[in-house]
């Protein structure tokens, strides 16, 4: 029997089986995006190499390497499947990039690599054909750069999951535990939840936000898949009018998973623990650098906790609550273990909260994964923010022909309910004189541009009740931090906190007065959704004071303070919709397209060499 896995105990798994079962598991995972044939091949052909009596010495425990994974590739290759080749070459290591025809025999390109069997150069692995039947599949014709290097990245992630699904299921002799609880159970469980905990709703601002919460639940019936903006104001609702809209929409239209994604980790722990009342928390998989698992006495995963470590790999959860890092750069990696869980966003939705944060320099690469994952793979994308970046000239290079349409009725957007501060710029302050300021107010918040600045802040206030937040805390320390200062401001103990840019956009806290460093205007406004979040103030009472640092901007920011700039000579109410739109609109300009592609990553995929490791 050729063997491809043996395990601890002495078990065997044939080649030929485990072709079998990856292909099924392959095709399975490519079917939401017409790639089922294609899938299958995939897996049958993956490990064709270990045929060779080379590899079978190297099961039988010699210490020599092979490579077994050309063999499948040039098998891809010959067929005039480009992207199944890709595939295979890179299962075990790294997408290869393409190369040219005259690479060496010895360069880890595709072309180097197709030379290298051209030149038979390979282990004779002939013994497959005993035991494996390939279709003969239509040549995959070219297609435009953009499209083929994404189509390969979503084949790529199918058969590293496939293959590592079946590797860990023989190895280890027990399948995932997995719980698959359906769109439908989701949506009826978050509809009960609301109804009994916001409805009806007391309150003018309730009226509001449960109007907003209920028309994101008839259009998540009513709308196609496709793109979408949610624009709701700071204290709308927005995180349950998002989800609603997303586990309805999923219901109605058999889209497999819900994908949350943050720029912040303290707006992630706050998210998916309302998800986790929502919905339950054994639905809710939270990804990101800060969360951690318990481990028992001998230091092994508690059971209950297993299944979450093993869903980051793959995504295998109903709902994900992810950072836009993880996000993203997953779709531009070309590891295995990057990439598993990519083919899991198609046929999903994929909220981005704070969609204003997208970064700048990556704009357009950012642009171009979201646009390809509505236009080819079956997702809908929601863009939800209180403040709208203008991206629609962006999304018609990739997504030509398709707009956004935005689920918040601009009626319920502009209600007066949400006029709730009054802004106030005074120009260039010392940092003692913007702590006296502070030290006036009984409860403040400043937030400044940068964590140096924080600190000198922070040292100049008094000490009853300081407080100072930034992304280098730990996330526990932070949590607890949140808690306290959330504590001191309901009991109205004496509470004044300084922070980098993390609290403003989300962070449940509200503050009868804020100070913020000049940025952009979206970061302004945000910091702004800290005072008098819950409307109980008048909104002349709740000042939101603009400055002007004594020391230079991080030049990182300077674009967008040249932008808001512009916009506040002609505007005093910065919560204008008009004044957001010229905001970004300038913002686009001052930056130009070059700048929203810094690397120029577009122009490298492009240039049509699949350059996988460069653009990761």
């Amino acid at each position: 029997m050729a063997i491809a896995h043996r395990a601890e105990d002495g078990r065997e798994q044939s080649i030929s089986e485990h072709a079998e079962n990856v292909a099924a598991l392959c095709a399975a995972f490519a079917a939401p995006f017409g790639a089922e044939e294609v899938g299958r091949e995939l897996g049958l052909s993956h490990d064709i190499g270990k045929y060779s009596r080379a590899f079978q010495r190297r099961i039988s425990g010699e210490n020599i390497q092979v490579d077994h994974s050309t063999a499948g590739a040039w098998e891809c290759f010959q067929r005039g499947q480009l992207a199944a080749a890709f595939c295979v070459a890179g299962h075990h290591g790294r997408l290869p990039e393409l190369g040219t025809s005259d690479d060496l025999p010895d360069l880890p390109t595709l072309c180097g690599r197709m030379n290298r069997a051209r030149q038979g150069r390979l282990e004779d692995y002939a013994g497959w054909r005993e035991e494996i039947s390939l279709a003969e599949l239509p040549p995959q014709p070219p297609s435009k750069p953009l499209d083929d290097f994404f189509f390969v990245k979503m084949l790529y992630s199918c058969l590293v999951d496939a293959d590592a699904l079946d590797t860990e299921r023989f190895m280890l002799n027990r399948d995932r535990s997995n719980l698959d609880t359906s769109m439908s159970e989701l949506d009826r469980r978050f509809e009960k939840y609301v109804r009994e905990k916001f409805f009806p709703p007391s309150g003018s601002l309730n009226v509001v936000r449960c109007a907003i919460l209920e028309n994101c639940l008839v259009q998540g019936e009513g709308q196609k898949p496709g793109l979408f903006t949610l624009t709701v104001p700071t204290g709308g609702g927005k995180t349950a009018a998002s989800i609603a809209f997303a586990l309805r929409h999923a219901k109605k239209h058999g889209l497999r998973k819900v994908i949350y994604v943050i720029p912040y980790t303290s707006i992630i722990e706050q998210t998916a623990d309302e998800f986790r009342k929502f919905i339950g928390a054994e639905n809710v998989l939270e990804h990101h650098s800060g969360v951690s698992y318990d481990t028992d006495e001998n230091g092994d995963v508690r059971p209950e906790d297993r299944r979450y470590i093993q869903a980051t790999e793959n995504w295998d959860m109903p709902v994900v609550v992810t950072t836009a890092v993880q996000f993203f750069e997953s779709l531009y990696a070309d590891r295995p273990s990057k990439c598993r869980k990519l083919h899991n966003l198609a046929g999903s939705v994929i909220v981005f909260d704070e969609a204003q944060m997208l970064p700048l320099p990556y704009l357009r690469p950012c642009v171009y994964v979201i646009a390809k994952l509505v236009d080819q793979y079956g997702a809908s994308a929601v863009l939800c923010t209180a403040t709208q970046p203008v991206l629609g000239p962006v999304f018609q290079e990739f997504l030509p022909g398709r707009s956004a349409v935005e689920l918040c009725p601009p009626k319920l957007a502009s209600d007066n309910i949400f006029r709730r501060v009054t802004f106030r710029k005074v120009g260039r302050v010392n940092w003692e004189q913007l702590a006296d300021m502070m030290n006036r107010q009984n409860q403040t918040l400043c937030v400044v541009n940068s964590r140096k600045s924080a600190k000198e802040v922070y040292g100049r206030l008094a000490e009853e009740g300081r407080f100072h937040l930034s992304t280098l805390m730990f996330p526990a320390h932070r949590r607890a931090v949140l808690e306290e200062i959330r504590r001191r401001l309901t009991c109205g103990l004496t509470c004044r906190v300084v922070s980098t840019s993390l609290i403003e956009a989300g962070v449940d806290v509200d503050f009868p007065t804020v100070f913020r460093e000049e940025a952009g205007l979206d970061s302004i406004i945000q910091a702004a959704g800290r005072c008098n979040r819950e409307g109980k103030r008048a909104a002349e009472e709740s000042v939101v004071t603009v400055f002007q640092a004594d020391i230079a901007a991080p030049a990182q920011f300077e674009t967008a303070i040249g932008a808001a700039h512009a916009v506040m000579k002609l505007y005093d109410d910065l919560l204008d919709p008009e004044a957001v739109s010229l905001y970004f609109q300038e913002l686009r300009d001052l930056s130009g397209k070059v700048a929203q592609d810094r690397k120029n990553i577009i122009g490298e995929i492009e240039k049509g060499t699949f350059p996988f490791r460069k653009v990761a």
